[in-house]
Formats: C-alpha cells, structure tokens, sequence
C-alpha cells in the first residue's frame, strides 16, 4: 500500500510540475531559439507564440514577437516590370531594353497582406502602450508603416509628426536601446533618418512628406541648417528648381558660413546647372572649411582651373 501511495505521490507531484507555465523568460529563450532554427515566421512560431499569450497576455516581449511574427508573414517578395530607372530609391535588379530600345527594368517588390499587417501593427502599438517611453518600440512601430506604404507614408508622417510634438512639448525622459539618453541633439538625427528615408524613396508622395517633416521639425527647432538643408533639397532636387533651393542654401551660410552641407549643396547646384561664375563663389568656402585635406585640394584645383576658362 505505501508502494503504491508514494507512486501517486510522485506522479500528481510530476503532473503539477508539468502543469505550472513556463516563466516570462523561458517563453523568451524558447522563442529565440526556435527563431534562429526556423526564422520569425518559420514552422510552430505561431503555436509558441500562442501559447505565450494565453499564460502571460502582457507580456512586451511577447508582443514584440507576436509583431515579428506577423509583420514578416504578412509580407510576399515579387518582382516587377518597370519602364523607369528606379524604384522606391532602389535600382533594378535586371535592367534590360528590349527589340525597340525602350526600357524594361525588373525591380523586387514587397505585397502586404493587410489583416496580417494589421495585426502586427495592434501587437506593436499594445507594446507601446504598456511601455510609452520605449522610443525606440514607437519608431520600429513607424519604420514598418513607412515600409507598408511605400510611396505614399501618409500614416507614417502623421504619426513622425505627433512624436515630434509629444517631444518637444512634453519633454519625455524617452528610452532608446543603445543610447544613454534621449535629448533634442539625438532626437532630431533620428527624425533626420526619416527625412532622408522619405527623400530617398522618390515618389511625389514621399517627397511632399519630406517636405512636410522638415517643416513640421522647423515649427520647434527655427532655422536648424539641418532641416533648412532639406527644404533646399526639396526644391534643387524633387522640384527642380534650383533658385529656390539656393535661397534656403544661402540663408543657412550667412549664419553658418562654414555649414559644410550647404557648401556641398550649393556647388552641386551650380555644376547641375552649368553655372561657372556661381561655382567660383562657392569652391572658395570648400577650400577654407572642408573636411578633409582632400576635400579642399581638389576645391582649390577646380577653382583653378574655371579661373582659366
């Protein structure tokens, strides 16, 4: 009889072990390990992911994986036939011209499935809403609608927009991995990331909230040459109009003379429109302030040489 009651013992004692969850953390290396086996929507992510949930529903790590999860299934490699040169900032993988001459470029393209995508997105903004001051959460949340909407981030910059309000007037005390702290210097060069991100796609759509970020960021930080630059940019590059763009370029010299991207700028401007005297103004200020030694040798030898044109 004691046989047989210290066997029931030790099986309902096994049983109870069996039956208690898995901790945060062992949910959390069971998923990293699976991931780096199968990837972050491979084969039994969802199943352990699921069971996560059903034991710890607010768990951020959790969420963050759920949105992996979705985020990457939701999307479907194709590629596609273009008769442009570029497309969203890439170049073909195949460029090609056909019997006739006229351009048949191959470009790879992501297709979203929206209730997939859309799933990732309410498991990322959960994540943000139990920790508000991850920056970092908000932006990956940001990156991925940016990708979404390809040419035209109009969800994307609404949402850069309220960050940059939420920021400089509420003055958040954000966390950001790998940063010690959040301040305006380090807030402005990641919302510059998103400048240049728009700029880069190449779209109308993309180029208008470039436009529009740069103007939204001039709103708190007046006449930073780092957004001015941008606007400069807006119209040389998207707008092509380069009398306007030299207005912006030269309102940031006349307060920062040394403001080595408006140097830059303003002599790619006169070379873009074959302005020889406008160039001569300008190599002047690349040879005094430019970066390298080299910068400014070879400023010095164009100089010399439009002299003796």
């Amino acid at each position: 009889m004691k046989k047989i009651y210290l066997v029931l013992l030790l099986c309902l004692t096994a049983f109870s072990a069996m039956a208690q969850p898995l901790s945060k953390e062992e949910y959390l290396g069971r998923y990293q390990r699976l991931v780096a086996r199968v990837g972050a929507a491979g084969v039994g992510v969802e199943t352990l992911i699921g069971q996560w949930a059903e034991a710890w529903p607010d768990d951020v790590q959790m969420l963050l994986a759920r949105f992996s999860f979705f985020y990457n299934k939701s999307q479907t490699a194709k590629v596609i036939q273009l008769s442009q040169e570029r497309y969203l900032g890439r170049a073909p993988l195949l460029p090609m011209k056909d019997s006739t001459g006229a351009v048949r470029n191959y470009f790879e393209d992501t297709v979203f499935d929206d209730e997939l995508f859309g799933r990732a997105d309410e498991a990322i903004s959960r994540a943000i809403s139990l920790e508000p001051l991850r920056l970092d959460r908000r932006l990956v949340r940001i990156t991925a609608l940016t990708a979404y909407e390809k040419g035209s981030p109009d969800m994307a910059l609404s949402e850069l927009k309220a960050l940059v309000d939420k920021h400089f007037n509420e003055h958040p005390a954000w966390v950001y991995e790998g940063l010690q702290s959040v301040g305006d210097e380090e807030f402005k060069a990641l919302m510059q990331e998103y400048c240049y991100t728009f700029f880069r796609l190449g779209t109308p759509g993309a180029a208008e909230a470039f436009k529009a970020l740069s103007e939204h960021l001039l709103r708190y930080c007046k006449d930073d040459p780092l957004y001015v630059n941008n606007l400069g940019s807006y119209y040389l590059v998207c707008k092509k109009e380069p009398k306007k763009a030299l207005k912006y370029y030269n309102s940031i010299l006349k307060k920062h003379p040394d403001d080595l991207t408006a140097i830059r700028n303003t002599i790619l401007l006169a070379r873009s429109t074959k302005d020889a005297r406008l160039e001569k103004k300008y190599l002047p200020l690349m040879v005094k302030y430019g970066e390298t030694e080299s910068e400014r040798a070879g400023a010095a030898a164009r100089l010399q040489a439009l002299g003796r044109k």
